[in-house]
């Protein structure tokens, strides 16, 4: 499914509203209450045709796994009863998602044309840390000066001091004295804390293609 509306004709505004979707990092769907697919996303689309954790089987939205699948039918079958609801699931390889369903009951929706016959929004994301692809915005956040952004990603990313001093090259010494001035710009109190202040400057937008190509592992 690689257009919620059909090309010909298509609106200044749905182009956009399609457009948008696209630009989204997570996986989106919207399905009819027979679990039938209406609309992928760039994303989701990539999710699709992975076969690893979701898949379309003649025009319906399936899972790999049978039991969130059940779960799913289910809550497709009930959009207009049930409240936003999380289906944990889990990869053939292995990997952790999370899908949350959100009911698509408004008179908005039921006038939207082709659209109307999606029930439900499903938005599908890997259980994962997701570092920031423009960190530099923490940077600009707490004033910290590009060595003690790369510890503090560094930090995130590879855990204790002796690890992010072993990756940087630098002594343990060093790591520390930054690992305090990070404690002193961002109001943490310990280690763990990054963790949290990182997420919260992820973006649900999808990475541009070119920044992808030239980001390293640790910036």
């Amino acid at each position: 499914m690689n257009a919620l509306f059909p090309l010909p004709g298509m609106s200044v505004d749905a182009a956009t509203f399609a457009d948008t979707l696209d630009g989204l990092d997570v996986g989106l769907y919207f399905v009819a209450s027979d679990t039938r697919l209406v609309h992928a996303n760039t994303a989701g689309q990539a999710i699709l045709d992975a076969r690893d954790i979701m898949r379309e089987i003649r025009g319906h939205l399936v899972a790999c796994d049978l039991a969130a699948n059940q779960a799913l039918q289910r809550l497709f079958a009930a959009a207009a009863q049930a409240g936003e609801t999380s289906v944990p699931m889990i990869g053939t390889n292995g990997r952790r998602y999370v899908a949350h369903a959100l009911p698509l009951t408004s008179g908005t929706r039921r006038c939207a044309d082709v659209a109307c016959s999606a029930a439900t929004a499903l938005f599908v994301r890997q259980v994962a840390l997701t570092m920031p692809p423009r960190s530099e915005v923490i940077g600009k956040a707490f004033r910290l000066t590009p060595t003690e952004l790369r510890v503090l990603l560094a930090i995130v990313e590879l855990g204790g001091v002796p690890e992010v001093a072993a990756a940087l090259g630098v002594a343990g010494t060093t790591i520390k004295t930054h690992v305090r001035r990070l404690f002193e710009k961002t109001g943490a109190a310990r280690q763990a804390d990054f963790v949290k202040l990182v997420a919260g400057y992820a973006t649900p937008l999808r990475e541009p293609a070119e920044y992808r190509q030239s980001a390293g592992a640790i910036r």
